[in-house]
């Protein structure tokens, strides 16, 4: 009777020192995500995205969007480098280092043949015990945005209009789902 497999738990320190070969490394839960450069459609769907949230943030002050890669830390020792997050509204000055960023009130994640597992079954768990205020996971194959929140057990499955609402005081930012993507396709809707 052979040993067990041990599973090999990473620390933050040592996934940072990893060397910059071209791939995405991030830590949860001490597992190791190795994700490769991703496909233009992504990045496509990232920029489109970018683009209608930024003047929603801008016009409430409900933060500052950004873009991977990052090395969010979310208080439990991880480096998470989402495609694309939200940090509320803090003194610039006082945020100098990702660490020091807290935990992001939207998150949003492009998938990827290469990420679906990672960014569904390990990253969404953990965004979720953060207390991520809301995830996104934007899958430009299946036109579809899964919306996720902190106790959900199950997301919403976005086929027409998929909506953020941060505060109860504002109008939520709403996305035509087939809108967006016949832009990041640049195809008319389906």
């Amino acid at each position: 009777m052979g040993m067990p497999d041990v599973v090999r738990r990473w620390t933050r320190e040592e996934v940072l020192a990893i060397p910059d070969d071209g791939n995405r490394y991030e830590l949860v839960d001490g597992e190791l995500l190795v994700t490769p450069a991703p496909r233009r459609v992504h990045q496509l769907a990232l920029l489109a995205l970018v683009r209608r949230l930024h003047p929603f943030l801008s016009r409430n002050r409900l933060g500052t969007i950004l873009t991977a890669p990052a090395d969010l830390d979310l208080g439990r020792g991880y480096v998470v480098q989402p495609d694309l997050f939200v940090i509320p509204e803090v003194d610039p000055r006082k945020v100098l280092d990702w660490p020091d960023s807290g935990v992001p009130s939207f998150i949003a994640e492009i998938l990827s043949p290469s990420t679906a597992l990672g960014d569904r079954k390990v990253k969404r768990p953990a965004y979720q015990r953060a207390g991520v205020g809301e995830y996104w996971i934007v899958d430009p194959d299946s036109w579809t945005v899964e919306r996720w929140q902190p106790a959900d057990a199950r997301p919403e499955i976005c086929l027409v209009r998929a909506t953020w609402h941060p505060k109860p005081d504002i109008e939520p930012f709403g996305l035509d789902v087939g809108e967006f993507f016949s832009e990041v396709w640049g195809e008319g809707p389906r």
